[in-house]
């Protein structure tokens, strides 16, 4: 647990820049660093802590380089709370450096591209679920707008995946099975297994049973453990749906997509 747990960031930064007695720094002396260094040498330092177990140091080194304004510092420091990782699990907290990151805005070829983009998904999740007990409720119109952004001006396959699976059911907006299929056919081509079988089963469902069941077979061989559990149900549904000779043929084309590296 981070020592800020019984307030909230907000409140400790400020206690932090108001000269707040705080209790014994966790940082090394050794390693040269402390509250005052700049904000790259603190994240480095929280970064090396995090690796080596030492969460509580990660925590108040992420801290003080955020206040300094290292947007890396915030998007780590907003996943810990998303996590429960080294911090009392607190989505709301993570929710509110997630949104700074995503209003500060980044310059095209910015080094921070990677963790706005990324906060630009997270709040798009918040936005979809809402988070209990919070000021967040559901808005699929705020989540669908966030996963276009980061989808079409950054690539990004998750987001991809995500605003293909909103247009698909509707959500936040009109239904549009095309639209849908374009965006889950770039996040498949960017190498998202996932947007892969839900693609696949589309057009399994069109008729290309072939085409469909090779993409759908293809994924579950590339799936990571929490999607291959579905991707195996729809993959198996649509198997028993084909004849002999689909079968082995969608079979033989997923041998050679992932032999070629193709998705």
């Amino acid at each position: 647990m981070g020592k800020t747990s019984g307030i909230g960031l907000a409140a400790a930064l400020a206690l932090a820049v108001a000269g707040y007695a705080a209790p014994a720094s966790a940082f090394d002396p050794d390693s040269g660093v402390s509250e005052n260094s700049g904000p790259f040498a603190l994240f480095k330092f929280g970064f090396s802590a995090y690796k080596k177990g030492r969460k509580d140091e990660a925590v108040e080194a992420y801290r003080y380089a955020a206040e300094k304004g290292h947007r890396g510092a915030r998007w780590a420091l907003a996943n810990m709370y998303a996590y429960g990782d080294g911090v009392v699990e607190n989505d709301y907290e993570a929710f509110k450096i997630y949104d700074e990151i995503a209003r500060q805005g980044v310059e095209p070829g910015s080094p921070d591209t990677g963790y706005f983009v990324n906060a630009l998904v997270s709040l798009a999740h918040y936005y979809q679920n809402g988070i209990p007990d919070s000021p967040i409720k559901p808005d699929m119109g705020a989540a669908r707008q966030l996963y276009f952004q980061a989808a079409s001006a950054f690539g990004m396959p998750e987001a991809q995946y995500r605003l293909g699976r909103m247009i698909l059911d509707g959500q936040g907006g009109e239904n549009n099975l095309q639209q849908a299929k374009k965006w889950l056919n770039r996040a498949r081509l960017n190498g998202h297994a996932a947007a892969a079988a839900v693609l696949g089963n589309l057009i399994f469902q069109e008729g290309e049973a072939v085409r469909g069941l090779a993409f759908m077979t293809a994924a579950l061989e590339r799936s990571g453990t929490q999607d291959k559990l579905w991707i195996r149900d729809m993959q198996e549904q649509a198997f028993l749906l084909s004849d002999e000779n689909d079968r082995r043929t969608a079979i033989a084309l997923a041998q050679d997509m992932l032999a070629k590296g193709l998705n």
